[in-house]
């Protein structure tokens, strides 16, 4: 496994960049409505797109938070579902993954069965 220190190290820094946008998310969505009703129109669905990604930020905060917990107790790299190692290359990708490639599929799998009508990603197949 990648030497925790600077998979720690590279989590911080996650979590840093994530909340210096979200902070500047967050003063753009508190600034006052523009008087121009156009102008406003094109704001508010500005705004709608900036709530998605704070929304999307903050997930990915909390899933950065649960990891340095993980590392903080000594179960980082480990599967939060079976117990079994998380491969490096799949923690080199999604440093926060608390699932292995396996279980996070079979999650993926049920998901999409609870929601037919939502259409999903093929997967890419090699050439």
């Amino acid at each position: 496994m990648t030497d925790l220190k600077a998979r720690e190290e590279q989590l911080k820094a996650r979590l840093s960049e994530l909340d210096g946008r979200l902070h500047r998310i967050d003063d753009h969505l508190k600034t006052p409505a523009n008087p121009d009703w156009e102008e406003e129109a094109q704001e508010a669905e500005m705004d709608e797109v900036l709530e998605e990604l704070g929304e999307v930020g903050s997930r990915e905060v909390a899933a950065i938070k649960a990891a340095l917990g993980r590392i903080e107790k000594g179960t980082y790299g480990t599967c939060v579902k079976c117990s079994e190692d998380i491969s490096d290359e799949r923690l080199d990708v999604l440093p926060h993954t608390p699932l292995c490639k396996d279980c996070a599929g079979e999650l993926a799998a049920e998901r999409a069965a609870a929601s037919p009508g939502i259409r999903q990603p093929r997967p890419i197949k090699p050439q």
